[in-house]
């Protein structure tokens, strides 16, 4: 995130998933938007594949616009992902672009990037811009630091975030034969 403005920042977080964020500011300045969400305008059978966890299957008969199904309906039994999902959270954003480390550093601004942002296909008025309280935190969570356009499904849904409630720690005794530490 201390890079120079127009490039992403790919992070793996809890060990599981890739999250990217645009850099907005002068390099030596990490000041950066998290992508939390997009809608998958080209491509939706591959994304939904990846999204599946289903690469080996990149060579099969992709049809556009089914949900990665295939001629044949959901294979394996996998779910169908919904097109309105496939890329609807900064994880799930990541797996349906196919967006990874090696894309970290990636200038969304340059001709020949793998990954870029175009110019709106049509001029966004500030009435259809929204904001709100950010997701997945539980601190400063009053800080309207999240914005989507009016009416986009492809939005994360806000759920307030609810603080975990006391959980009994299990003991264990002092005779366990478990390979538990004692004191």
């Amino acid at each position: 995130m201390f890079g120079p403005p127009g490039h992403v920042y790919v992070y793996f977080t809890y060990g599981m998933h890739f999250c990217m964020n645009l850099v907005c500011e002068p390099a030596g300045r990490a000041e950066a938007v998290l992508l939390r969400a997009g809608e998958v305008t080209d491509g939706t059978s591959l994304a939904a594949l990846r999204r599946r966890g289903r690469t080996a299957d990149l060579g099969a008969d992709v049809v556009p616009g089914d949900g990665g199904l295939g001629a044949g309906g959901a294979a394996n039994g996998s779910r169908r992902v919904r097109d309105v999902d496939l890329a609807r959270g900064p994880a799930r954003l990541c797996q349906a672009l196919g967006i990874d480390r090696t894309m970290d550093g990636a200038d969304v601004c340059g001709p020949d990037s793998p990954l870029g942002i175009g110019p709106a296909v049509a001029p966004i008025s500030s009435e259809r811009i929204c904001t709100g309280p950010r997701v997945g935190i539980s601190t400063a969570t009053d800080w309207p630091w999240r914005y989507w356009l009016a009416d986009d499904s492809h939005v994360s849904v806000y759920r307030p975030s609810k603080p975990r409630g006391e959980r009994a720690k299990p003991v264990t005794g002092s005779a366990a034969k478990d390979g538990t530490m004692h004191r």
